[in-house]
C-alpha cells in the first residue's frame, strides 16, 4: 500500500478526529524512527509523553512479552502478580497507600472527581461537591473531564456538561476567591501541558496546598503528562515541595501500552469500597509488566541526567534567532516563536524532526533517554526552521 493510499483509507473509514503529520511511522529504536518508506526522523514528541524509553526499549519488550506469555488478561474479580507489585512500587516511591488502575488521564481523572466527591459525602453529607479548578486547564475529554477543563474553547457542541465545577485564575487569590462551603477539592496541574507549556508558580501552589489543608478541602494533583520522570522528578509536584492527596498519572506510566493510575494518599486511602468503582481492563496484567519495568528505571540517577539535558536544552534553544521563550521543565519544553507553531512543527518533519504543538507553542517531549546527538541534531533543525 502506498501512502497515499493509507491516506485514502484513512479518511475514508476511520473518525476525522485528527489532523494528521503526513508521515506514517513504521519503526525505531530510542529517540530515532523510520517511516514505512524509509525516511529517517528524531523523535522529539514520544508520543505525546508516553514512550518513556522511546521506540523498542529491550526491557520493557522483554518485560511485556514475559507477560504476554503467561496470560493476557484476567477480570479484576481475581488477584494478578504484576498488578499487586505496581502498586507496592508507586506507593513506596510516592508514599502513598492505595492506587486505583485504569486505562488512560481522561479515566483516572474521572476516578479522582469521583474519589474527592465521596470522601467529602462521607464526611460531610450531601451538598458538598464542588471542584475548583484552573483557567487554561485541561483533564481528558470525556465528559466530566471535558467539564474540568477550564478552557471555553473545548465547551461547544457538547452541552450540557457535568455541573460543579469553577475555573479559578492560576493563583492561590483566583483559587480562593472560587472556594465555597460547597467546595471539596482543588485540580491542578503543575504544567499545563495543552495548554501552553506552562508551569505554576511554586510559592502560588504552596499558598493553595496550605489553605486546602485548612479547610479540609483534597488537592488533586494531574500528573497525567508530567509524571513519570517527565520533569526531572518521579512527579512534577515534587518540584513545589507540597503533598497532595490525589495524584493522577497515565501517558509514560504505560511506556506504550494504555495505562492510567489514581494514586490515593493518606486522606483518602479507603474512600472507595467493593462496587464504588471500576475498570474492565484497568491494571491489565501486561500493561502493568511494562510499567514495572518503567516505573523501576526511574531512580535518581536518570532524573539527574533528565535534569542535565534539559539544562541544556534550555541554554541553546534560548539563544534561537526568533524564540520569545522557552517553559517548561526538564523533558517538558515549549517554545513561543514569532511563527505559527504547527508551520514550525511541519517544516521539521520534513527536515526529519517530529515536534508537537500546545497552542502557540512548539512542545518538545523526547524520551528520557534520547542521546546527545539526536539532541543536537533537534537543535539544529529548530534553528534552521525558526531562524530562517
Amino acid at each position: 500500500m502506498s501512502f497515499e493510499e493509507l491516506q485514502r483509507e484513512d479518511k475514508e473509514y476511520i473518525s476525522n478526529t485528527y489532523n494528521r503529520f503526513a508521515v506514517d511511522l513504521a519503526r525505531g529504536e530510542g529517540a530515532t524512527l523510520w517511516s514505512e518508506e524509509g525516511k529517517k526522523y528524531v523523535d522529539f514528541g514520544s508520543g505525546i509523553a508516553v514512550n518513556t524509553f522511546g521506540v523498542n526499549d529491550e526491557v520493557w519488550k522483554k518485560a511485556v512479552t514475559d507477560q504476554l506469555n503467561k496470560i493476557q488478561h484476567a477480570s479484576n474479580l481475581y488477584y494478578t502478580r504484576p498488578q499487586a507489585h505496581l502498586a507496592h512500587l508507586l506507593c513506596k516511591k510516592t508514599g502513598a497507600k492505595k492506587v486505583f488502575f485504569c486505562n488512560s488521564g481522561a479515566e483516572a481523572n474521572e476516578c479522582a472527581i469521583k474519589a474527592a466527591r465521596k470522601y467529602s459525602f462521607d464526611k460531610y453529607g450531601e451538598g458538598r461537591f464542588r471542584i475548583v479548578t484552573l483557567k487554561n486547564s485541561f483533564h481528558g475529554r470525556t465528559i466530566a473531564t471535558l467539564s474540568a477543563t477550564g478552557q471555553d474553547a473545548m465547551h461547544k457542541y457538547f452541552m450540557p456538561f457535568l455541573e460543579g465545577f469553577s475555573y479559578a485564575d492560576p493563583t492561590f487569590e483566583g483559587v480562593k476567591k472560587c472556594c465555597s462551603e460547597q467546595t471539596c477539592a482543588v485540580m491542578i496541574e503543575p504544567i499545563q501541558g495543552e495548554g501552553g507549556v506552562r508551569p505554576l508558580d511554586a510559592e502560588e501552589v504552596k499558598k493553595i496546598e496550605s489553605f486546602c489543608k485548612k479547610h479540609d478541602i483534597l488537592l488533586i494533583v494531574d500528573e497525567v503528562q508530567t509524571g513519570n520522570g517527565r520533569t526531572g522528578k518521579l512527579y512534577a509536584y515534587e518540584h513545589f515541595g507540597i503533598s497532595p492527596d490525589i495524584v493522577t498519572t497515565a501517558k509514560g506510566l504505560g511506556g506504550g501500552l494504555p495505562l492510567g493510575a489514581a494514586i490515593f494518599f493518606e486522606k483518602c486511602r479507603d474512600v472507595f469500597g467493593a462496587g464504588d468503582h471500576g475498570s474492565t481492563f484497568g491494571g491489565n496484567p501486561v500493561a502493568c509488566a511494562g510499567a514495572i519495568s518503567i516505573l523501576e528505571r526511574l531512580d535518581e540517577k536518570l532524573m539527574l541526567e533528565v535534569q542535565g539535558k534539559s539544562a541544556y536544552l534550555f541554554t541553546h534553544l534560548g539563544r534561537i534567532k526568533n524564540v520569545l521563550s522557552v517553559t517548561g521543565m526538564g523533558l517538558m519544553i515549549g517554545l513561543e516563536t514569532t511563527k505559527p507553531s504547527r508551520e514550525i512543527a511541519e517544516k521539521c518533519l520534513e527536515r526529519g524532526l517530529i515536534v508537537l504543538t500546545a497552542k502557540n507553542k512548539v512542545r518538545l517531549l523526547p524520551p528520557l533517554n534520547v542521546k546527545k546527538d539526536e539532541i543536537d541534531f533537534a537543535l539544529q533543525i529548530l534553528n534552521e526552521v525558526i531562524s530562517e
